[in-house]
C-alpha cells in the first residue's frame, strides 16, 4: 500500500514538473513572438521614414534644378 502511494506521489510530482516546463516554454514563446512583432513594427516605421526622407530629397533636388 505504501509502495503504491509512493509511486503515485512520484508520478504526480513528475507530471507537475512537466506542466511547469511546458508553461515556461509557452511563456517564452509568447515573449519571443511579441519581440518579433515589435521588431517588425519598428522596421516598418524606419522604412517609412527613409521613404519620406528620400521623397524630400528628390523634391529639394527638383526645386534646386528649377
Amino acid at each position: 500500500m505504501i509502495r503504491i502511494l509512493s509511486l503515485t506521489l512520484a508520478a504526480l510530482l513528475l507530471s507537475a514538473c512537466g506542466a511547469e516546463t511546458a508553461t515556461t516554454a509557452a511563456t517564452a514563446a509568447a515573449v519571443k513572438k511579441q519581440e518579433l512583432e515589435q521588431g517588425q513594427k519598428t522596421m516598418e516605421q524606419m522604412q517609412q521614414k527613409v521613404g519620406e526622407s528620400m521623397q524630400q530629397m528628390q523634391q529639394s533636388t527638383q526645386r534646386a534644378a528649377d
